[in-house]
């Protein structure tokens, strides 16, 4: 439960910095790493990510600037990372200048479901990590270097032991 509008924000930056370090080790070979024809490929997770912040905070009422996933897919890594942090820069301007701390926990109707605010911001959150999980695995499928989230990742950890 978020008490204040400064600690869904701090918490989002931390998470958002670590998706940030997972979008910037990707590379444009690797966008289209796929574990079956009929689910998304790495490219495409991390797309659904940039533009789902949009879709989620958005059930809260708050306006920001940013793609929709329909919108065509940036052609490269980078650029894809540099949207995500655009989209999550704005989110995070609006929610300063549009929130307040009472306001976290008024009842809104987000996907069909009546929830506290708060309750759609820590599902934003987890929303992101669920998926870093799954790019994860793609990444390494594609022979990236996995950064550590949380810990070291397996290379980090080796890198440790010398």
């Amino acid at each position: 439960m978020f008490i204040s509008v400064k600690e869904f924000i701090t918490e989002w930056t931390q998470e958002a910095d670590r998706t940030l370090k997972l979008l910037n080790v990707m590379t444009d070979d690797s966008l289209e790493q796929s574990i079956g024809d009929d689910l998304k490929s790495l490219g495409e997770l991390a797309w659904h990510v940039t533009t789902s912040i949009k879709d989620i905070i958005s059930e809260s009422g708050l306006q920001f600037e940013a793609p929709a996933y329909q919108d065509e897919m940036p052609g490269t890594a980078k650029e894809i990372a540099e949207k995500y942090s655009e989209v999550s820069n704005a989110m995070i301007e609006a929610a300063k200048s549009n929130w307040n701390d009472e306001g976290l926990k008024e009842i809104i109707n987000a996907f069909g479901f009546e929830m506290p605010l708060f309750a759609l911001l820590r599902m934003a959150i987890q929303h992101q990590t669920h998926h870093r999980g799954q790019m994860t695995v793609l990444m390494r499928q594609a022979g990236l270097v996995i950064p550590g989230m949380y810990g070291p990742s397996k290379e980090e950890w080796e890198q440790l032991k010398k």
